[in-house]
């Protein structure tokens, strides 16, 4: 039996390339070739980088959806189902959203695919295959099997995604993971991190570790930090910014080769935070007053010991005002933040903020990821105090002032700062082209499309 995995592309625009900056591995592709059974011949393609052979004979194709990716993966599904071949689809979307996955597919697994997917492809190979799988329980995260031989020469960057860890338990509602993950958060066995890790070491210049908090559980994962040393790779991650006032674990963090985390700051105004129920982010020592200070002294920590900070801020919600993208962007440039983003916020289908918009009158389109109206970066409900366009244009400002020369300068010659104060020339080479890919990306992804808008056809619904 034949099986094509296809990981989707957010979509493709006339006469330009795919954005070269979004092509780190596939893993969720991956994951899916780990978990298939013997027997299966697979083949793996990926949108953002080459052409999908839809002639190619194959018995199944498997797509993971995201929201953002959805209406491309429906034309793909489509392709294929013109061609009598069935398409399974999973992933977060289609478990945000079962109902409108099943339209364009013959089969929707909701939730984690680790204890179910044995099931579907044996259903597959007997001519069984059923409407909607979902697992009784969740699995055990021991399941994990990551094949990436399905890379093979595929460009993607000198990074290796690692999962060490599902979920979140903040109840921030802007977040599809607290949904999807019903605000549970688990680990792998750490036996299995490790293991994994040092069968990858060997050429890798950069680990990702994907987990959307990795200080989720800091008990474990503390315990993780020193063989994690002992490996001697580098590393980034994300987590809450809770975790950085724990100086302690700062300091195991770099010792174990941490470079960077990506932090969630979203907002420098206390009224937000609480409205996104974010409210830990205020967090912040006896004699600090301000949220300012709260994020000043963690930030201080990280950059004691020589890790950067990506950080990202969101604006659209009820209390900003126009000072506010720029007042971001300037605490982001005292603060010597290696990157930083500034963007929309996005009302993910399946969140509380979703609901509350939908419920209020406020959303602009029905479905914004399917409307092929709506375009990439623009702001997809109304907000309370500014227009969708105000923040729109504010955010490309706020990017062009972080991303200024003399913000890039300054940030890139305090050395204690970003690079740590017995100097990391691995971060110090990076810094310069990573910031400037971002300076030169500041608009390039303003109106792309969600779906290949040369594709001639329409989306094929699937029997009911």
């Amino acid at each position: 039996m034949r099986l094509t995995i296809i990981h989707p592309a957010i979509g493709h625009r006339r006469g330009q390339n795919y954005i070269r900056a979004w092509q780190m591995e596939a893993l969720p592709a991956a994951a899916i070739a780990g978990l298939t059974p013997p027997g299966v011949d697979i083949r793996f393609y990926d949108d953002r980088m080459e052409p999908i052979p839809y002639d190619e004979p194959t018995d199944a194709v498997a797509i993971s959806l995201e929201t953002y990716t959805a209406r491309r993966a429906y034309q793909i599904a489509s392709e294929y189902r013109r061609r009598g071949v069935p398409v399974i689809v999973g992933g977060f979307h289609a478990t945000l959203c079962p109902e409108e996955a099943e339209r364009y597919a013959e089969a929707v697994v909701t939730g984690e695919a680790e204890q179910i997917w044995p099931q579907v492809i044996d259903d597959l190979r007997h001519g069984t295959l059923q409407k909607r799988y979902r697992a009784e329980s969740r699995p055990e995260l021991a399941a994990i099997r990551v094949d990436r031989r399905i890379f093979g020469n595929k460009r993607y960057l000198p990074i290796r995604l690692i999962e060490t860890g599902r979920g979140c338990r903040f109840p921030c509602d802007f977040c599809a993971i607290q949904t999807f993950f019903e605000r549970s958060y688990r680990t792998r066995p750490l036996p299995d991190i490790l293991h994994e890790i040092a069968t990858l070491k060997d050429g890798a210049r950069l680990f990702f570790f994907v987990d959307d908090n990795f200080a989720g559980d800091m008990a474990l994962m503390r315990e993780l930090l020193p063989p994690l040393a002992r490996l001697k790779v580098r590393w980034i991650t994300q987590m809450s910014i809770n975790a950085a006032h724990d100086e302690g674990f700062v300091a195991e963090l770099a010792a174990a080769g941490c470079l960077a985390v990506l932090i969630g700051f979203e907002s420098l105004n206390k009224a937000n935070l609480a409205a996104m129920n974010k409210d830990f982010n205020t967090m912040r020592g006896a004699a600090e007053t301000t949220m300012r200070g709260g994020y000043a002294a963690a930030l201080a920590n990280l950059r004691r010991h020589g890790i950067g900070v990506f950080g990202t801020f969101v604006f659209g919600y009820d209390h900003d005002s126009l000072e506010a993208f720029a007042e971001a962007a300037d605490f982001a440039i005292e603060q010597r933040l290696y990157i930083a983003a500034f963007n929309h916020l996005v009302p993910f289908p399946g969140t509380p903020l979703y609901q509350r918009l939908a419920g209020q009158g406020r959303l602009r389109y029905d479905a914004w990821w399917l409307d092929p109206a709506y375009r990439y970066n623009e702001v997809p409900f109304t907000p309370a105090s500014l227009t969708p366009g105000q923040i729109t244009e504010h955010c490309i400002a706020a990017r062009r002032r972080f991303y200024s020369w003399p913000s890039i300068l300054s940030r890139g010659l305090d050395r204690a700062a970003n690079f740590g104060a017995a100097f990391n020339g691995f971060k110090w080479r990076n810094y310069w082209p990573i910031n400037l890919m971002h300076r030169t990306d500041i608009t390039g992804r303003d109106g792309y499309p969600l779906g290949d808008e040369t594709w001639p056809g329409e989306l094929l619904e699937a029997a009911r």
